[in-house]
Order: structure tokens, then sequence, then C-alpha cells
């Protein structure tokens, strides 16, 4: 049995289940499946079915399904992303319990927060209950993806204001919460420790991917010069203190997966890509302690 209450694991793409064969003996313990959008032609229970096989006789689990997309406006690729958003939560039971669907709040684009939030209770208000019946739970991503408060992006879930705006809007429904990283936190310059211990309760998974601020650039140049200020990184090269985030996590006594969002480095990257989710995985479980050992004695 796996006793460790917190996984460490990554985001799949594409081929899941043959791509999951291959990095599976580095020792991933969870895997995020995503989706960009839409599903396309994905024949969902398929893909159930072969990850499981893949998974079988392993510790390894599948911890979300994800569709990021803006599900908030009213064109037919908003949709499909809906259409996306129930298909998933539909299937989610049949890759693994207590899995967690995931993605983008969407957005009305470039129109203040506030204005979509009549817009988000209208969609998502279904949703949860849809997900609330099959004992599913609904996270949102963190990423303001190049929005303000005030326009831009396709992420309302950006910021604790808005988290706010969006649990009243849905009755603080209790399976509403979030893909949380400390990332796009700091891309915004907030300290994303003291945001973790205030909203740790609704962090329902996380998604393992860090940020570099070049304090340095800021003093120089600010934050509107020539120079970019922060970028992405894998755990381990970043500038968060992810032992005090999984300190935080097991002081609330969180149970689920913190996944690797690969792909955003820019160092390690390209032919150094696994070399640097293997690094985050192994110094993400050094983080949280190592490897679960029993007491000898109870």
């Amino acid at each position: 049995m796996f006793k460790e209450k917190i996984r460490i694991g990554t985001m799949v793409t594409g081929d899941y289940a043959n791509y999951i064969r291959q990095i599976l003996p580095h020792g991933f313990e969870s895997f995020s499946l995503s989706w960009w959008q839409t599903l396309g032609n994905t024949d969902l229970k398929q893909v159930a079915k072969d990850v499981k096989a893949v998974l079988a006789g392993s510790n390894a689990v599948i911890s979300s399904l994800s569709a990021f997309g803006n599900p908030l406006e009213t064109d037919d690729q908003a949709a499909q992303t809906r259409d996306a958003w129930k298909k998933l939560i539909d299937v989610a039971p049949l890759f693994g319990e207590n899995l967690c669907v995931t993605g983008f709040a969407g957005r009305i684009v470039d129109k203040p927060i506030d204005q979509s939030v009549d817009r988000f209770a209208k969609v998502f208000g279904p949703l949860l209950k849809r997900a609330a019946d099959k004992g599913v739970r609904i996270a949102f991503e963190n990423c303001q993806m190049g929005g303000t408060w005030k326009s831009g992006g396709c992420n309302m879930a950006m910021s604790p204001d808005c988290w706010t705006l969006m649990l009243d809007a849905v009755d603080q429904a209790p399976n509403l919460g979030l893909q949380w990283e400390p990332c796009h936190q700091m891309y915004a310059l907030i300290d994303p420790i003291p945001q973790l211990r205030k909203w740790v309760n609704r962090v329902f998974c996380l998604h393992g991917k860090d940020a570099t601020v070049c304090w340095d650039v800021i003093r120089e140049h600010g934050i509107y010069g020539p120079k970019p200020f922060v970028f992405h990184r894998t755990p381990g090269f970043g500038d968060s203190n992810w032992r005090d985030i999984i300190t935080i996590l097991r002081q609330a006594n969180f149970e689920g997966s913190i996944d690797i969002e690969g792909w955003h480095d820019p160092v390690y990257c390209k032919d150094l890509e696994m070399t640097g989710q293997v690094h985050g995985l192994n110094y993400l479980k050094w983080c949280r302690g190592g490897s679960f050992v029993e007491n000898p004695t109870k």
C-alpha cells in the first residue's frame, strides 16, 4: 500500500498511455492528464482503460483530468470547452477515486473580472452540482493568462480577490477549489507562502511549477522595462521554498498530488526536459521528507 499522503507526479498530454509507460520507471507517483480547449476525438473510456493497464502493478495514480480553455465566452470554441468539462466530470470515476477535474475558470475577455461573475455562476453552478453527484471536485489553475483585473486573459481565477468572488457566486460550494502553484503568484510579485497558509483548505491539487524573480532586473529596469524580470522554472531551480509549501500542506492534512508542469523552464528544456523533470521529481520528494517510513512502534 502507498502510505504517503502527498504524491509527486507530472502532467501528461497527447499519447497518454504510451508516454506514461516510458516515464513511469523514473518514479513518478501520479499523472495529471490535460487537454487544450477541447477533447477533439478522444475516446475517454479507451484512454482510461489504456492508462489503467499501464499503471497496473504500480502505486501510481491518475490525479486529475484537465480542460484548459475559456468556458465563459459564447463562441463555438467556448461551447466545446464546456462540453469537455462535462465529459471529463462524467468519466472521472473511470480513472480512479478522488479525482479533480481542473482547468481555467474562463472570463469575459477584456472586461473587468467582476463582470464575469454572473456568467461564471451560470456556467459552473450546474457543473459543480454535476461533479458533486459523482464525487468529483473542481479546481482552477491560478494562471493570469496575460490578464489583469481590468482586462485581457481567459482565466478569472488568478488571485484571492477573484477566488472570493467566485466562491460567493456559487454559495461556497465545498467541491470548488484551486489547482494552485506558486509560479503565477510570483509573476505578480505576490509572496505565495502567506497566501497558501490562508487558502490551503481550498487547495485540492497543485502544479509543480516554480519561478525565478530577477530582482536585479527589477531594481534597474522595473517590471515594464525591456528585460524579462521573472520566468518559469521546474521545481528545484526556482525561488520557492517547497519545504515550507509541503509543511503547510501537511499541517492542513492535505492529501493529493503535486504534478510537475513541465515544458516551461527556459534552461531545462528540449533535450534537457526530462532531466529537469526527474530532478524536480526527486527534489520535491526530498522536500516532503523523502519516502514514507513506518514507525517501528505504534
